[in-house]
C-alpha cells in the first residue's frame, strides 16, 4: 500500500461481510426510494404532479441547489495545497473518457450499429455522469453516522466530485457538441424528404430528459445547431451558400480586388486555419460558464485565499450566515435530483433504431467492463504514487467515475443537434435501470478493495 499506511483507512474497515454488504446496498436503496417517489408522482396515468413542475424542479437544481452545494462543500475543503494534491481527479476524468470511447469503438466493431449511429455509440459509451448522480451516491453513502468514510465523508466526497466537473463540462460543450452533429448522409435525407416531419417532432413538448441537466436548452439553438456544419466546412460542399459559411468566401472576394496577388497571398489566412476558426466560433464555449461551474470557480478562488476563506467559513466567520443559508439550500440537491430522475424514467423509453444488440453492448461496456478497467487504473496510479490524497473517499470517487451510466446531459446535446434524440432517450432509460444493479455490485466491490489500494 503506497501513500500513508493502514491507519489511514481504518474508517472503511467494516468488520463483517454482512455489514459490508449493508453499507453498500442501503445507500442505493435510499436513492431508489427517492426515484420511485418521483416515478409515482410523474406517472402519466395519475398525473399527481405535471411535467412542468418537474421542469421547474430541474431548473432549481441546476441554478440554485447544485451551485449552493458545490460552493459550501468545495469552498470549505479546498486549499492551495489541496488544489495541487487533487491534480489526478481531472486527469482521471480524461482517462475514463478515453477508455470509454475505446470500448465504444469495440462495441461498434462487434455489434455493428446503423452507420448513422456509429459516432453516437462511441459517445454514449465514453462519456459518463460525473456530476449529479455521483453527488447523489456520495450524499447517500455519507448520510448515516456510521458511514465507512468517517466524519468528513460528505464534505470530502462532494469536493472531489465538484473538482472534476469542470473537465467534463468542457468536454461536453466542445468535443461532444461537435461529435453529435448529424451525419452528412443522414442530414441530406432529412433535407430532401422529411423536413415537415422533423419540424413536427421538434414542436412536441420536449421530454424531461432534454432539460434534466440543461434547463432552457431551446434558447441556445442557432441556425447551425441541427446541421452537419463541420462536415460542410471541411469538405467544402459545393452547395454551401456564402451565408452559411461566410468566411470561406473571403479568398474569392479578395482576389477580385485591385490589390496585388502577392500581397493578398501574404496577408490571407491559411485555408485550414480559417476553417478551424469558423468551427471554433460555432462552438458553444460560453455555455461552460453555467451556475454549477461558476460556483466551482468561486469556491476554488475563495478557498485558496485564507483571508477570503475566513470571511465565509469557520465558526467565527463574519459571513457565516450566508454560508449556512447556502448549505440549507444545497441540502435539497440530492432528493430533488432523484425526483427529477424518477420523473424522467416515468416517461418510459422511446423507440430506437440503435438495435437490441448495440444497446446491450453499450450497457455492458459502460456499466460492467469499464469499472473493471477503472479498478486497474486507480490501483496502478496508486502504485506509481500518482494519488496525492490518501483517504478512502478520494479513491472511492475516482472509482465512481468509471461506474456511472452515460451523462444525462448527452440527451440534451442530442436534442440540440437534432441527432439520435429518441435513441439517446431510450439508451439512457435502460442504462439507468441497469445501473441500479451494476452500481450495487461495484460499490460492494469497492468497499472490499479500497483498503488494499
Amino acid at each position: 500500500m503506497s501513500g500513508g499506511g493502514a491507519g489511514l483507512y481504518e474508517n472503511i474497515n467494516m468488520g463483517s461481510g454482512g455489514a459490508d454488504l449493508g453499507s453498500a446496498i442501503v445507500p442505493l436503496l435510499k436513492l431508489l426510494c427517492l426515484t420511485v417517489f418521483g416515478l409515482f408522482l410523474a406517472n402519466p396515468r395519475m398525473q399527481f404532479i405535471p411535467r412542468a413542475t418537474f421542469r421547474l424542479l430541474s431548473k432549481l437544481v441546476f441554478a440554485l441547489f447544485l451551485p449552493c452545494l458545490i460552493f459550501t462543500e468545495l469552498g470549505e475543503s479546498i486549499t492551495l495545497h489541496n488544489f495541487l494534491e487533487w491534480w489526478f481527479i481531472p486527469v482521471n476524468v480524461l482517462v475514463s473518457t478515453a477508455l470509454g470511447c475505446l470500448l465504444g469503438f469495440l462495441v461498434v466493431i462487434i455489434c455493428r450499429p446503423p452507420p448513422e449511429l456509429i459516432r453516437f455509440t462511441i459517445i454514449m459509451t465514453g462519456f459518463g455522469n460525473t456530476g449529479n448522480l455521483q453527488l447523489a451516491v456520495v450524499g447517500s453513502v455519507c448520510h448515516s453516522k456510521d458511514n465507512p468514510f468517517g466524519s468528513h465523508c460528505n464534505s470530502r466526497g462532494v469536493s472531489y466530485v465538484s473538482f472534476a466537473q469542470w473537465v467534463a463540462v468542457i468536454l461536453v460543450y466542445t468535443l461532444v457538441y461537435h461529435m453529435m452533429e448529424p451525419p452528412m448522409e443522414y442530414y441530406e435525407i432529412v433535407e430532401e424528404g422529411n423536413e415537415i416531419v422533423e419540424q413536427r417532432l421538434n414542436d412536441i413538448s420536449r421530454p424531461l430528459l432534454v432539460e434534466a441537466e440543461w434547463p432552457g436548452i431551446e434558447d441556445t439553438e442557432t441556425e447551425h445547431s441541427k446541421t452537419p456544419f463541420i462536415a460542410r466546412v471541411f469538405k467544402s460542399i459545393s452547395g454551401i451558400s456564402s451565408s452559411t459559411v461566410p468566411d470561406l468566401e473571403i479568398t474569392a472576394e479578395s482576389s477580385g480586388g485591385g490589390n496585388s496577388p502577392r500581397s493578398i497571398r501574404c496577408l490571407a489566412e491559411p485555408r485550414v486555419v480559417r476553417r478551424i476558426r469558423i468551427v471554433a466560433e460555432q462552438t458553444p464555449i460560453q455555455h461552460i460558464l453555467q451556475p454549477p461551474t461558476l460556483a466551482s470557480l468561486l469556491a476554488i478562488c475563495i478557498g485558496m485565499v485564507p483571508q477570503l476563506k475566513a470571511l465565509f467559513f469557520g465558526d467565527d466567520a463574519p459571513l457565516l450566515f450566508i454560508t449556512d443559508s447556502l448549505e440549507i439550500l444545497g441540502g435539497a440537491m440530492v432528493p430533488s435530483v432523484m425526483l427529477v430522475l424518477g420523473g424522467m424514467l416515468a416517461e418510459g423509453p422511446n423507440e430506437s433504431k440503435l438495435g437490441l444488440r448495440t444497446t446491450i453492448g453499450i450497457i455492458v461496456a459502460r456499466l460492467l467492463v469499464l469499472p473493471l478497467l477503472g479498478i486497474g487504473i486507480v490501483t496502478l496510479s496508486d502504485k506509481l504514487n500518482f494519488l496525492g490524497e490518501t483517504n478512502a473517499m478520494f479513491r472511492f470517487v475516482l472509482l465512481l467515475q468509471y461506474t456511472t451510466p452515460s451523462a444525462i446531459l448527452l440527451g440534451a446535446i442530442a436534442s440540440l443537434r437534432g441527432y439520435a434524440v429518441s435513441e439517446a432517450s431510450a439508451l439512457l432509460f435502460w442504462q439507468h435501470i441497469f445501473a441500479l444493479f451494476s452500481l450495487s455490485l461495484y460499490i460492494v466491490v469497492y468497499f472490499k478493495i479500497i483498503p488494499f489500494i
